[in-house]
């Protein structure tokens, strides 16, 4: 797909504007209960791994709908169902917000973890992969930018809205902020896509997923395994560090660097990333996780520079998650093939926040971090299979 396609030349519009609902979409969903899971256990009695498994089955939902969104994106564009994500984020927030019952909690997650899958990275990624083809890597780089302050910016604004107003109406006003702010720069925003090529109308699935090869495994494999471990540190940051020795404030105040850690590390991608193979971007994000995950295990007084060498490895990890999939299996069909990719990742990271809620309650959060140390080491070793295997043909 050529850079004349509709939209190309609105693309410093759209990329401002995705980056803004980015910061918007996962700060009312995904980061939502980093802060409102402890009030929300609090004020209904429900266990905290119960509150939590809400959005877990909300990720699950996520990961299952994710290769049917793909296959919309690939077919009608991201548009539709973009905005299709603002509007079901903001039925279940506000489902969530008026629950009285367990199984009423769970039903608005249900429906925003719909809205989760149309409309976080993935979906966005694959929406700049229909419009710009093999040029989509800049602008994927550039969204993870925005996005990266979702949780410096929600985190806060999330806690200073439960202090103010309770945990209902601060899901009540990030619905709001769905519908008045999110839906109308996805609809105005962003350009219908242009009709597929032959090429694209060909879709993977016809052949099966082992089309694509073991690469295509390992490749699911590592995005599967750094799920587990950025979504368990989203949810139960606060909690770990609390259980380490920090009070909340400082707790508050050590997770506020992630963000900008992100968002640092992306501008070095930016800067110097394009002359280089996705492959050593995704390496150098599973090594600085491997290496934040360690720190943290081994000295608590070494958060600080444990959670910026996170934040940076998982930075830089989402711009990997877009553009290797781009460099490795090309432009054709990409949207499908990231909707199949992020199947196996969203499932796992589904599973990670109850799956935490449970390593906390019964074994501490030594042994949260310990597994967490152990699962980031072994991805190293995973993407450095996926690496031979990438650059084999090249080395001839």
């Amino acid at each position: 797909m050529s850079e004349t396609a509709p939209g190309f030349a609105r693309r410093y519009l759209v990329v401002p504007g995705l980056g803004v609902t980015q910061i918007l979409t996962w700060g009312s969903s995904y980061y939502l209960l980093a802060v409102l899971a402890p009030v929300i256990a609090r004020d209904t009695g429900w266990l905290l791994s119960w509150v939590v498994g809400g959005l877990s089955l909300g990720m699950l939902v996520a990961g299952t709908s994710s290769p049917l969104i793909g296959r919309l994106i690939q077919k009608h564009g991201g548009r539709p169902v973009l905005c299709a994500s603002s509007v079901l984020i903001a039925i279940g927030l506000c489902t969530i917000a008026f629950a009285t019952t367990r199984t009423v909690y769970v039903g608005g997650w249900l429906v925003t973890g719909l809205g989760m899958g149309a409309g976080l990275y993935d979906a966005a990624f694959a929406t700049l992969g229909r419009l710009y083809g093999a040029g989509a890597r800049k602008a994927i780089t550039n969204l993870t930018l925005f996005g990266g302050f979702a949780s410096t910016v929600c985190w806060p604004l999330s806690a200073f809205l439960v202090d103010a107003c309770g945990w209902r109406n601060t899901c009540l006003i990030y619905a709001g902020i769905q519908l008045a702010i999110c839906l109308p720069i996805n609809l105005f925003l962003i350009p219908r896509a242009p009709p597929p090529t032959a090429a694209e109308s060909v879709r993977p699935t016809d052949a099966g997923v082992s089309s694509y090869g073991p690469a295509f495994v390992l490749l699911a494999l590592i995005l599967s395994c750094t799920a587990v471990t950025t979504s368990l540190i989203s949810v139960h940051l606060l909690t770990l560090l609390q259980a380490r020795g920090f009070e909340l404030t400082g707790a508050v105040a050590l997770g506020a660097l992630i963000g900008p850690s992100q968002v640092a590390a992306r501008l070095v991608e930016w800067s110097f990333g394009p002359r280089y193979h996705p492959m050593w971007t995704m390496l150098a994000s599973v090594a600085l996780i491997a290496t934040g995950m360690s720190m943290l295990l081994v000295d608590a007084p070494l958060a600080l520079v444990a959670l910026i060498l996170y934040g940076a490895g998982n930075g830089i990890g989402s711009i990997a998650r877009g553009t290797l999939p781009l460099a490795v299996f090309g432009a054709d069909n990409y949207p499908i093939i990231m909707g199949r990719l992020a199947m196996p990742s969203l499932i796992a990271q589904a599973a990670a926040p109850s799956i935490g809620a449970l390593l906390i309650e019964f074994g501490g959060a030594g042994l949260t971090m310990s597994a967490l140390a152990i699962l980031a080491s072994t991805n190293c070793a995973i993407a450095l299979v996926l690496a031979r295997r990438v650059w084999r043909p090249a080395s001839g």
